[in-house]
């Protein structure tokens, strides 16, 4: 098994960080909109999340190359853990859906966790639906490059062995290794 999952990580590392910067591009190109709509400011929640994370010195108002790093690095290398997805067969809106739980996830426990946030229930209900909407927007579009990228490779194990009994009926036993692995 180590050999397939460290294979199946080498072919999901550059697709997913394609598709993560894909999907950050997204969500930026919507917030910026959005901004412009409702004239709510930038965040710097990243830029001070990246600071905490590193020891870097903290300022008032932290650079935008810091913000944009961990803005756009982050989304990144997310990306990977939705090309993995991809790649073992799980695509499509429900995968995508998946994924942007494992989103607001990592931005909740980092955020949390360095004392830059708080836990979403004490938000504001405005703020906490626009969130909600741009990483959704991150997720789905994440989530389509993955799934396009990964389908140049053909079925994924997991969907290869859905179709061994369509309906997903009891006693279906696991694919043969050969065919879970030698793919």
């Amino acid at each position: 098994m180590r050999g397939y999952a460290c294979g199946m990580m080498k072919r999901a590392l550059w697709p997913g960080l394609l598709a993560g910067a894909a999907g950050v591009v997204a969500m930026t190109l919507g917030e910026k909109a959005e901004q412009r709509l409702t004239g709510r400011p930038s965040s710097y929640v990243p830029a001070r999340t990246l600071e905490r994370l590193t020891g870097m010195s903290e300022r008032p108002k932290p650079p935008r190359a810091v913000n944009w790093a961990m803005h756009y690095g982050q989304g990144a290398l997310l990306g990977v853990v939705r090309s993995v997805m991809a790649q073992a067969g799980l695509r499509g809106p429900v995968a995508s859906a998946q994924f942007t739980v494992v989103r607001l996830t990592n931005d909740q426990i980092l955020e949390n966790a360095t004392g830059v946030g708080a836990p979403p229930r004490t938000w504001p209900r405005a703020e906490l639906l626009v969130d909600l909407v741009h990483k959704a927007v991150y997720g789905f579009a994440t989530g389509a490059v993955a799934d396009a990228l990964a389908a140049r490779s053909g079925p994924g194990p997991g969907q290869r062995h859905a179709a061994q009994r369509p309906g997903r009926k009891t006693g279906a036993g696991p694919l043969p290794r050969h065919e879970a692995y030698g793919h």
